[in-house]
């Protein structure tokens, strides 16, 4: 596979140092489906508050995968992710205290899209949103719909980084150079400091020569960027949300919570809780 000459390696991760700065805002991207962006999104939150980082999550899902895996319904919920960016009201009003704090959607996201069309700065609409709750949290995190729409590119423009959760299979490794090619144009138009500064096998299979031959494949286009750590396809991922659980606490010292331990140690890098009033 060619990926190397289609799209230029991204910058290699650093070192997290003193000056750093926090709150970061970290979107979770991948227009395939069924990749574990909201596996992920939901875990590595809670394994950051482990840490004593304070998170925040964003569902900008219409589907509320992330929402339903906190023992939420979205079709019961009154206000949701739709209300802030489309109708401003403050991101304060729908989030709800689970394991971590989450800004909950609803199938109303849907429908975004097309009310934001009309609406000057709507790429924008999600930035602003967190413009008045970035402060409380170490860290914010965004699960995007399995698209390049408006959602994600809302999720782009608000964000400092994006990690992609990539499954371990060679169609799926054709999706970044999309995914890419989006970034880029956010980065020349919307956010100049936005970039892809992960990239996550999951649904890994140790099993298969595939699977592997597919990690091979991203290391080998990405180097430093692919994480060390692959998250392995289990039932544990599937069996957490039908409680409202993370997997942490579902199965805490289960081999699926440890991995996303150890992506929490890699992401964060050697960064520190910072002190709030």
């Amino acid at each position: 596979m060619a990926l190397s000459r289609l799209l230029p390696r991204p910058n290699t991760r650093t070192k997290t140092t003193k000056e750093s700065t926090l709150p970061k805002v970290i979107a979770f991207a991948n227009q395939k489906g069924g990749v574990a962006k909201t596996t992920t999104t939901l875990n590595l939150g809670v394994a950051f508050k482990e840490r004593g980082f304070r998170v925040l999550l964003v569902d900008l899902d219409p589907q509320g995968n992330l929402t339903m895996s906190q023992g939420l319904n979205p079709d019961a919920i009154e206000r949701s992710m739709f209300d802030v960016l489309v109708h401003r009201i403050p991101l304060e009003d729908v989030i709800e205290q689970r394991e971590v704090d989450l800004a909950v959607s609803s199938i109303d996201l849907a429908g975004a899209e097309l009310a934001l069309a009309s609406q000057i700065g709507r790429e924008r609409a999600l930035e602003k949103a967190l413009a008045s709750v970035r402060e409380r949290y170490d860290y914010v995190l965004i699960d995007t719909p399995p698209s390049l729409g408006l959602l994600t590119i809302n999720a782009f423009v608000a964000a400092t980084s994006v990690i992609v959760p990539v499954q371990c299979e060679y169609l799926s490794l054709r999706g970044l150079v999309q995914l890419e090619n989006t970034l880029s144009m956010v980065r020349e138009n919307l956010n100049p400091v936005v970039e892809i500064t992960g990239i996550l096998p999951t649904l890994f299979d140790k099993r298969t020569l595939h699977a592997r031959e597919a990690v091979d494949i991203l290391r080998e286009n990405f180097g430093e960027l692919v994480y060390n750590t692959k998250i392995a396809k289990t039932i544990r991922y599937a069996e957490a949300p039908v409680k409202g659980q993370s997997v942490l606490a579902y199965d805490p010292d289960g081999e699926a919570a440890m991995l996303y331990r150890d992506l929490a140690r890699e992401v964060l890098n050697g960064a520190k809780p910072r002190q709030h009033a």
